[in-house]
């Protein structure tokens, strides 16, 4: 018996890499999954492959920046299946430039349609159904990128829009049995190999994949709103965004006296740094 034995799960960007690993996984663990990727080829390989290990698996073609394509991908796995218990929205796209010479627009709108319009579409589209019959999983992709990863400022931004997402939905699904949760990965991929600070030494995806599963069976019931790294064999929560105390308060503030304050009691984050570090 599998941990996700009658589920079905859809995972998205699940023809290479990441996706590929957590679809995969996630079929070994009992679930059938609809294979989603951009790519015709790499998405049928993947469920082709489930299916050759003995799972059951669909696969999808298109892009989930298509808000329409991306609702009849949600349709398609509860149609198909009978069932939608989770959705990893693991889809994206990336690239590496210094601000100066980022500076074409269409490839920038090409990632936030894809990282940050993506998941929304697909999320919202889950949450109807999963809503409607009061439960379900919903796992982001989000990234140590997301604290500010030099040369990557549009990637950056949109893995933070990604953890901010899983935050709201977290409090929003709640009430409704519905838990929203975020990994934050480190593997090789064509994502890092494309990093000119890539690491060739990190692990494989399949290394994160049981994260992945974790999070969508009920082993992980009553975690919801949370964000979870698995990086090089360390496994943490992330904290979320919150005030640093200490809190100074007088009605009004000279830009003398924030200056005095910023230089003595108020307490600051430490400077950025090029690459997460444990």
């Amino acid at each position: 018996m599998g941990i996700l034995d009658g589920r079905a799960v859809v995972v998205t960007g699940a023809g290479r890499g990441l996706g590929r690993a957590f679809a995969r996984h996630a079929a070994e663990s009992g679930a059938a999954v609809v294979v989603n990727d951009i790519d015709a080829e790499p998405a049928r390989y993947t469920a082709a492959a489930i299916e050759a290990d003995g799972g059951t698996a669909l696969a999808s073609v298109g892009s989930v920046a298509d808000a329409g394509y991306a609702r009849s991908l949600i349709t398609l796995c509860h149609k198909h299946f009978g069932t939608l218990d989770g959705l990893v929205n693991n889809a994206a796209v990336g690239y590496h430039a210094p601000p100066w010479e980022d500076d074409d627009a269409e490839r920038t709108r090409a990632l936030i349609e894809t990282n940050v319009l993506g998941p929304l579409h697909c999320g919202t589209a889950a949450a109807k159904i999963m809503c409607a019959r009061g439960s379900g999983v919903i796992v982001n992709v989000t990234s140590g990128s997301m604290i500010g990863q030099r040369r990557a400022a549009a990637y950056s931004a949109s893995k933070g829009a990604v953890a901010s997402m899983t935050y709201s939905w977290a409090g929003d699904l709640a009430g409704c049995g519905v838990r929203v949760n975020a990994v934050s990965p480190i593997a090789w991929t064509r994502l890092m190999a494309a990093d000119p600070n890539g690491n060739p030494a990190a692990p494989p995806p399949e290394r994160v994949a049981p994260l992945v599963t974790y999070l969508l069976s009920d082993l992980s019931a009553g975690i919801t709103g949370q964000v979870l790294r698995l990086a090089d064999g360390h496994l943490h929560a992330v904290r979320q965004p919150a005030i640093i105390r200490p809190v100074l308060h007088q009605e009004t503030w000279t830009v003398e006296e924030i200056a005095a304050a910023v230089d003595g009691e108020l307490v600051l984050e430490s400077p950025p740094r090029d690459r997460w570090t444990l």
